[in-house]
């Protein structure tokens, strides 16, 4: 979705009450604890519902797919995780067969006879992608299925009906036997490996789903190495190692780099590290970075308005690596975006006022005050570093030229602003997102258009955009892989609200265009269809394109392992605490 890889708000800001960690410290420092922070309020516990990377950072250690990345190897590359080995795929794209590996079982819980988790089988996988299908959860993830296997939209639309349940067969889902899956698909679908790899289409025991019901959403039962332990709504969510997980270990090879920054040190060793990993959901920015810096937390990325401190040039403060804190720079495929809802009846049947809004937006500016200048300024949905991306296109309407805004307004009917009703902005409770939302607001001041900031928590903003609630909103998007289809599909007709296509836009050429490249593998005929697509974007205007931004983040020298890459999502089972190099530098802050 993560984000998915995902949603994600325009500013990862942080909040947090220090008595929070009180109770969290003594253990971290004994035990190797891991102490880290989502920047919202976690939405819920279900694969389904894993769309943001807040959610999804906690969801994604508890659940597994049948993939996953190779930890530090760059380029990304895919590799067997549930699955025994990477799938056999016949000769046409259609048929794709998985071995699942043996002997994996689901976390104890209440759930199973005994209180003893199960061994994972293929009907698993069935059983759990059907949930995805159901258009009663109304899970924002179905898009990666929508349409690519045999009978699951049928079985979808027969469920509304009454005509099927989850013991009703679907064609395309098959488990031969109780350790193969066999995948047929509508037609050739490239990017189904890198959806196999997302949290969404992770496996749920059925057992967990009828005993909890709608309560399953608090009650996670997975495969992975760490399982859930206690929750506390909004402040933390504590997982614990799982102690019935299957062997796995560190892997041993990487980039050419990796062993010189010590990334190879723990090869060939039992994961998971730690016995313990502590989200803290945290909404404000000082905070956050006073309890790192207080050695709270083992790595942030950093603030804002602590960047020029602690970053000077492109390289970590001399004060900070004094106190053996590092920094890890990670250029990831992302794009925040302002969004327009193309259903509400004054801006989705306007183009020229949607233009005349991008026109105004200053959005060098914002880079600078809002990403110390992290980023760069974006064209399109599509950013660097996927197929379809031209550094030497630029949009016509992106760039700052109030003139040329205020004669688009005209044109739209509302010449300075003149009979345009007052439009609604909607943004998360942070401060750095209520600073960027009065940023958008004076910036449409200066055409005469009248804007009201309306903020919530985050899964408030999120149901506000499902819902079709939102007129004008902020938001970003972090890829789920890299693949210039994953940041279309935000625009694609089929995933309109409650799908991740939040602002509704539905274009007819675009959605022939969207699905004749998704029949394509990557190639020069591919690129030129992203192209059009991007194009047709730029002309109907139902977003003003942000900025593709650079994560810093910095940890302490007790973390060891830490590659940050937002595609790779089951990270944790990779880090490792020193404690005695924690409490070696903790004397130092």
């Amino acid at each position: 979705m993560i984000f998915c890889r995902r949603l994600l708000t325009f500013a990862l800001g942080l909040s947090f009450v220090f008595g929070h960690l009180s109770c969290t410290r003594r253990v971290s420092d004994q035990d190797g604890t891991i102490n880290t922070v989502v920047s919202a309020n976690i939405k819920g516990l279900d694969p389904i519902f894993s769309s943001d990377v807040y959610t999804n950072a906690v969801v994604a250690q508890i659940y597994e797919p049948l993939l996953t990345y190779h930890y530090l190897k760059r380029p990304l590359t895919l590799q067997p995780l549930l699955a025994a080995e990477m799938p056999k795929v016949s000769e046409d794209g259609l048929t794709h067969t998985f071995k699942i590996k043996k002997g994996i079982q689901f976390q104890d819980n209440p759930a199973f006879p005994g209180g003893k988790g199960r061994e994972l089988v293929a009907e698993d996988f069935i059983y759990s992608w059907k949930r995805l299908a159901d258009p009663r959860n109304q899970s924002d993830g179905f898009w990666v299925f929508d349409g690519r296997i045999k009978g699951l939209n049928e079985w979808r639309e027969a469920v509304l009906k009454e005509e099927a349940d989850y013991d009703t067969p679907i064609a395309g889902l098959v488990a031969k036997d109780p350790y193969t899956l066999e995948i047929q698909l509508t037609r050739p679908y490239y990017q189904l490996h890198y959806v196999l790899a997302m949290t969404y289409t992770a496996p749920v025991p059925r057992e967990a789903v009828e005993r909890y019901k709608e309560e399953f959403i608090n009650n996670p039962v997975g495969t992975g190495p760490y399982r859930f332990d206690s929750w506390v709504r909004n402040s933390r969510v504590t997982l614990v190692k799982n102690p019935n997980w299957r062997e796995e270990f560190y892997p041993s090879e990487g980039e050419p780099e990796d062993r010189a920054r010590g990334l190879l040190e723990d090869a060939g060793q039992a994961l998971p590290f730690a016995e313990r990993i502590v989200f803290h959901e945290i909404i404000e920015d000082q905070p956050r970075w006073l309890n790192f810096m207080r050695g709270n937390l083992d790595f942030v990325d950093i603030p804002k308005d602590n960047f020029e401190s602690a970053v000077v040039g492109d390289s970590l403060s001399p004060q900070l690596a004094e106190k053996g804190i590092f920094l890890q720079v990670s250029t990831e495929p992302d794009v925040t975006y302002t969004a327009f809802n193309m259903k509400d009846p004054i801006l989705g049947q306007n183009v020229n006022l949607r233009k005349a809004i991008s026109l105004a937006y200053d959005t060098e500016t914002l880079i600078e005050r809002f990403y110390n200048g992290r980023a760069i300024v974006a064209h399109s949905p599509i950013p660097p570093g996927v197929d379809g991306y031209d550094p030497g296109f630029r949009n016509p309407y992106k760039e700052y030229n109030l003139e040329k805004a205020k004669e688009y307004l005209a044109k739209a009917g509302f010449p300075e602003g003149q009979g345009l009703p007052e439009l609604e902005f909607s943004t998360i409770s942070s401060p750095t997102a209520r600073q960027m939302a009065e940023y958008f607001q004076q910036n449409m001041a200066q055409l005469g258009i009248r804007v009201r900031i309306s903020s919530s928590s985050w899964p408030q903003f999120t149901n506000k955009i499902r819902e079709g609630q939102a007129q004008i909103y902020g938001i970003a998007w972090l890829g789920d892989y890299p693949d210039a289809e994953n940041f279309l599909q935000l625009l694609y007709g089929g995933n309109v609200s409650p799908g991740p296509n939040g602002s509704n836009f539905q274009n007819e050429e675009f959605d022939r265009l969207y699905e004749r490249a998704s029949r394509l593998p990557a190639g020069p005929e591919r690129t030129r269809l992203y192209q059009q697509m991007r194009d047709i974007v730029v002309a109907q205007a139902p977003w003003v394109p942000g900025a593709h931004r650079q994560s810093y983040y910095v940890a302490h020298g007790w973390l060891k392992n830490f590659k940050r890459n937002s595609m790779i999502q089951d990270y944790f089972k990779y880090l490792r605490v020193d404690p005695k190099k924690r409490a070696e530098l903790k004397a130092k802050l």
